[in-house]
């Protein structure tokens, strides 16, 4: 019909089908703390962790990258690794302690909010070798199989890491904010392969864990990485307290290294 204009289909329509899948699970995860049924909300997470990797592996073999794309990647981030995983630490514990209960759920959201909006307003080019800050999906990627490792439907939170909730709550949403550098993932390339034979090696060897373990070993993968930053961060310090250097952040580094 005259006068009636369409939505253009455009090889970008791919990745960002992918996005929107990873916003509509985050919405279920919601839906589905609210409900109760939290081992079902953890895993909706997951899932939009999934769709999240796959919206950039598909951006890269179309070549669509675009800034509407960053835009509405970070929107769905928000969503599906800020409001969902604090949606369901509130429903999971945290409603117990009341207006307090409310303040540190919310943390994941906010300073998860925080972070990809500073990636933002300074991103430049799409392809980086760090993060600046504990990436948001890894960072509720935390949270996610924190629940699932420790959470009984019947008992509850378990163990001796059920107690640890409030503590890797604040410092995971602290580390989100901060200018800490955090690896990124390896492409399977060759060319990633000969640049960072290490990284390969050890995101093999963590594939290995998780399929033995059978996804048990995922939250101290989490761990592990969340604690990396800070543990290189201190090295490097060390190394320039011993050398006798003093080195300043440089800014322009800085706003070309962050991503979400």
């Amino acid at each position: 019909m005259d006068g009636i204009q369409y939505m253009k289909i455009t090889r970008a329509f791919v990745p960002n089908m992918f996005t929107t899948l990873n916003m509509f699970s985050g919405f279920m995860s919601i839906i589905s703390s609210t409900q109760g049924n939290f081992i079902v909300a953890a895993w909706f997470i997951i899932l939009a962790a999934v769709f999240d990797a796959l919206d950039g592996i598909m951006a890269r073999i179309t070549k669509s990258s675009s800034e509407f794309g960053v835009e509405f990647d970070s929107l769905s981030d928000i969503v599906s690794f800020g409001v969902a995983p604090s949606f369901l630490v509130y429903n999971i514990a945290l409603h117990e302690f009341n207006n307090i209960g409310i303040i540190i759920s919310a943390l994941p959201m906010i300073f998860g909010g925080i972070r990809l909006a500073r990636f933002n307003v300074q991103l430049s080019g799409f392809d980086k070798e760090f993060y600046r800050g504990l990436p948001i999906p890894s960072a509720a990627g935390l949270i996610v199989t924190y629940v699932l490792t420790f959470y009984d439907q019947n008992a509850g939170l378990t163990g001796f890491w059920g107690g640890m909730l409030i503590p890797m709550i604040v410092v995971s949403s602290l580390l989100m904010v901060s200018l800490i550098k955090y690896d990124t993932l390896p492409k399977p390339t060759k060319e990633a392969l000969r640049e960072s034979p290490a990284k390969i090696i050890l995101v093999m060897l963590a594939i290995i864990a998780i399929a033995v373990t059978k996804g048990y070993a995922l939250f101290y993968i989490f761990v592990a990485y969340a604690c990396s930053g800070p543990i290189r961060a201190a090295i490097e310090k060390a190394a320039q307290f011993i050398r006798g250097e003093v080195v300043d952040e440089d800014a322009s580094d800085e706003a070309t290294s962050l991503d979400a």
